[in-house]
């Protein structure tokens, strides 16, 4: 993509707004792993969006994937370079596992519905084969894998991986292949594929010895049974995930002399909005000018025994 190209590309929240989707506010009250979430239908996604992809860091990767499983929601990083390199269109990179494509891929993503179909990998650019396509079209031809394989200059055995699903082929492999048989091969990416629930994140003495907060610390004493995810890189410190009473809980927990504790309501307030989360806010004293959001004070955690207790209160 040139830099006239990268110029003519619109932002991807104006591309999600102007595709029908319902998107949170930006984050910026205190540094997150995600920019905003966005949603449409059943499809949930956490983006973030910066300049070169390769200034996303482990830690911030690893909380945005941990994000996305507990609220069943796919993660996607928006850049233009890598390495001073451009990002390729029609193309999807990963950093630490999150998929990182290019603003004009990302948009003809929303707005074409056209899905990328070269992943970029150590040592190159590759597809994946679609397996079913490719056998059935040799079957049709009356070939064998060997002839193919032949024809296209590779071995009988790649040629067999590619129709078991076992082996990416290389672009090269990939456009010689489609030469040969007449057909599309490569199988298009899901870059908005959810990631996998958490079906346990039980509360363990390690991971209370990693929190320091004493208001999140009662709350994880208070629900051991419970699938809690407590994050740092996020507008909010923990989720709450209660499958049985198809029930999801965000919460922030207020610190000392927090200068933009309203300003973290509302970004709280929008994200719950997107995920279908309730929103709820643990303080010691210091109340959020906004009334929207539960608040329950530190005193009143003693109380607390179910999640429900969190939200459905006298």
């Amino acid at each position: 993509m040139t830099c006239v190209e990268m110029e003519k590309a619109k932002a991807p929240e104006t591309v999600l707004k102007e595709s029908g989707f319902a998107v949170s506010e930006k984050c910026c009250a205190r540094p997150s792993c995600f920019d905003f979430v966005a949603r449409k239908s059943e499809t949930i996604v956490f983006a973030k969006v910066q300049l070169d992809v390769d200034a996303l860091s482990l830690n911030d990767a690893s909380e945005l994937k941990t994000i996305s499983k507990c609220t069943s929601a796919a993660s996607i990083l928006v850049g233009e370079k890598t390495r001073e390199k451009p990002l390729e269109d029609d193309t999807v990179y990963s950093r630490y596992e999150i998929l990182a494509v290019s603003p004009k891929t990302f948009e003809n993503i929303i707005v074409r519905n056209i899905q990328p179909l070269i992943q970029a990998g150590p040592g190159g650019y590759y597809v994946e084969i679609d397996a079913e396509a490719v056998k059935r079209r040799r079957q049709e031809l009356g070939l064998s894998v060997g002839e193919i394989a032949e024809m296209i200059g590779i071995s009988r055995r790649t040629l067999y991986g590619y129709e078991r699903g076992m082996a990416k082929a290389s672009v090269t492999v990939a456009y010689n292949l489609v030469s040969t048989i007449g057909i599309p091969v490569a199988k298009p990416i899901d870059v908005f594929k959810k990631s996998r629930s958490q079906r346990k994140c039980f509360v363990t003495s390690a991971k209370l010895a990693m929190v320091k907060n004493r208001l999140l610390q009662k709350i994880l004493r208070k629900l051991t049974r419970c699938h809690v995810t407590t994050v740092k890189r996020a507008p909010f410190d923990f989720v709450i995930d209660v499958p049985e009473e198809n029930m999801r809980i965000i919460g922030g927990v207020a610190k000392e002399k927090e200068g933009e504790l309203d300003r973290r309501v509302e970004e709280i307030l929008s994200i719950s909005k997107i995920v279908k989360a309730h929103a709820i806010f643990i303080t010691e004293g210091q109340k959020p000018s906004n009334k929207d959001i539960s608040c329950i004070y530190g005193k009143d955690l003693s109380k607390i025994e179910h999640p429900e207790d969190l939200i459905y209160r006298p």
